[in-house]
């Protein structure tokens, strides 16, 4: 992963970057069109007729991957899974991934496709009818769960040939996780998002989305290292909204209150702005320190505030998405007004934005696809 110090921040003390994971040359956490797509478009078509080509989902941690694409010794997402694949079927494979992502960057759903030709293990040579997808999903993830057990196929389906990953995407969607509160991280959101200690202004960041969602030249949003061949994109959606934080085990009085709430919430004929549910949650920054002697919450971790940010586009510029959130996120701390963020987006250079945000929090969520 290329990344320029100036546009890139550090994690708090309580999630820092993985130390030993090697940075990703030229290799994108969005998908972008570069030069040279059409050449590896045309060398990742089957030309043989007696291979099948599966459409793969999959899931996974970044933490531990240098990045989605092969690289020489590092691990990776596909060197991962062309691993796996070769133990199943005997053979090596290729695979060809629908979106590209960094190190430390996580994926709900990646997409990606492989061709493979069954061949008889009893008599060399003999080809058999492919593997059911179900079959396919489940010994590959034999093979994956036996490593470290931090990437998963999701979903397998049978595809032709000529359908490709990558080129027949027609909407990515990624979200990225923020949480607001001065209490130190848990150590089960560590490396799953971004930890902001300042307070967050929900309306704010929403003002903000109002003026970079749509058809724009997004060259403030683009890195130095990207090589798409303009920097005109249309995205589609892009909101910021709170959502309860996660792992997330409610007390007794809590599911009392939520219940009443929802049950309110039902019986009102009009929706209120803000979820009943999140109308229960308390920033850590509003509670005081407990007396262990007369507060039964003693032990009990104060919880962050939890914002989703969602971007959907058919493609992204290189780190456009992190570079987008870092400037969502001074326009939640006050640092941004919304005229700020339409000058930085009239500027057309990277210079003007914010501080890009870090790999940690971002997920890839959906491709989706017209499938045959």
């Amino acid at each position: 992963m290329t990344e320029n110090s100036k546009h890139s921040l550090n994690t708090t003390p309580e999630s820092p970057r993985p130390s030993k994971i090697p940075k990703t040359q030229g290799v994108s956490d969005q998908e972008g069109e570069e030069e040279g797509d059409n050449q590896l478009e045309e060398s990742s078509m089957s030309k043989n007729p007696r291979t099948q080509r599966y459409l793969v989902a999959i899931e996974y941690i970044g933490t531990r991957f240098s990045g989605s694409q092969q690289q020489p010794n590092c691990r990776t997402v596909v060197g991962a899974l062309e691993e796996a694949f070769h133990k199943f079927i005997g053979q090596p494979v290729s695979i060809f991934c629908s979106s590209r992502t960094d190190a430390g960057v996580h994926a709900l759903s990646n997409v990606c496709h492989v061709d493979v030709e069954r061949i008889s293990k009893r008599k060399p040579g003999e080809v058999l009818p492919p593997h059911d997808p179900s079959v396919v999903r489940k010994a590959v993830n034999h093979f994956l769960q036996k490593n470290d057990g931090d990437i998963s196929v999701i979903d397998v389906r049978c595809v032709p040939n000529d359908f490709h990953a990558r080129y027949k995407a027609q909407e990515r969607t990624y979200f990225y996780r923020l949480l607001s509160g001065s209490e130190p991280l848990s150590i089960f959101e560590r490396e799953r998002a971004w930890h902001v200690p300042e307070k967050l202004d929900l309306h704010a960041m929403q003002e903000a989305c109002k003026i970079l969602v749509g058809h724009h030249d997004f060259s403030s949003f683009r890195a130095a290292g990207c090589q798409a061949k303009s920097p005109i994109r249309t995205l589609e959606e892009l909101n910021v909204s709170e959502v309860p934080p996660t792992p997330y085990f409610p007390s007794i009085t809590e599911k009392e209150q939520n219940n009443s709430s929802i049950e309110d919430f039902h019986a009102c004929s009009s929706k209120p702005e803000i979820d009943p549910v999140i109308n229960s949650f308390s920033n850590s920054d509003d509670m005081v320190e407990s007396d262990s002697k007369t507060d039964p919450t003693f032990g009990m971790r104060r919880r962050h505030r939890c914002y989703v940010i969602t971007a959907c586009a058919r493609s992204f510029l290189y780190h456009q998405v992190r570079l987008l959130v870092g400037v969502l996120k001074c326009a939640g701390t006050g640092e941004l007004t919304t005229s700020d963020v339409e000058r930085i987006l009239n500027a057309k250079s990277v210079t003007a934005a914010s501080p890009m945000a870090p790999a940690c929090g971002l997920y890839l969520g959906r491709v989706k696809y017209d499938l045959p």
